[in-house]
């Protein structure tokens, strides 16, 4: 599949213009995530009438995540609460064998579950109706949830794979991989191409999704920006 460089680049203006934004509000300059779906945020550019119009669509305390080349200058109300390199890594493999696992498709009645899990392992940002983004997959032990991954960004031809994470005690186990090889193969069965993100600092995630099959395409700074007053 040939690789458009452009959607790729702004991975929330793409997905906020396109696939999600019915879950999404803005105008022409800015863009969110309603925030029981995520906190993400795009503009259209990064310059002071864009950010103004993000500050617009936000409540006074309230934080939103910007993705960017580099670390955002603002000013006015709008404010970088803290800035992190993240890198994009695009799946550049044909295809991928399943592992054997038991997987269950998880719902909105599976969401307190995921959201202890999320709040243990600090995967990124889940909200209460993240799930509804795209497909979630999970692995239960006696009934508790312990381990997750899923779908998060979408634009025409490609998807996101996101809140990859597991319960500490069951590390070690390949239960990450089990679920993210569950949803490359999703994926590329609906004709698309998985891409996801990892913080630059986290080695492990960097060692197994080159293993499975990605490639490291390009570098960010994601911002958490909040609107004091």
């Amino acid at each position: 599949m040939h690789i458009d460089a452009s959607p790729l680049d702004r991975p929330p203006w793409s997905t906020l213009t396109s696939s999600h934004s019915a879950f999404a509000f803005g105008n022409e300059l800015a863009r969110r995530y309603r925030p029981e779906y995520s906190p993400l945020s795009a503009v259209r550019e990064v310059s002071a009438p864009c950010l103004q119009a993000l500050s617009a669509l936000m409540r006074p305390g309230e934080i939103v995540g910007l993705f960017n080349a580099e670390a955002v200058t603002t000013s006015g109300d709008l404010v970088e609460v803290v800035h992190k390199p993240l890198e994009q890594f695009v799946f550049s493999g044909r295809e991928i064998a399943a592992l054997r696992e038991e997987l269950v498709v998880l719902t909105e009645a599976d969401v307190p579950d995921m959201m202890a899990l999320a709040k243990l392992t600090e995967p990124g940002p889940f909200a209460a109706r993240t799930v509804l983004l795209g497909e979630y997959l999970g692995i239960r032990s006696g009934g508790r949830l312990i381990a997750m991954a899923g779908e998060r960004m979408k634009f025409p031809g490609f998807t996101e794979i996101s809140a990859v994470c597991t319960y500490p005690e069951h590390r070690g186990r390949g239960l990450a991989e089990t679920l993210v090889r569950a949803l490359i193969r999703r994926i590329l069965g609906r004709g698309e191409m998985p891409f996801l993100h990892i913080f630059s600092d986290n080695a492990a995630a960097r060692s197994l999704y080159v293993k499975l099959g990605f490639t490291q395409r390009r570098s960010f700074v994601v911002s958490v920006l909040k609107r004091e007053k």
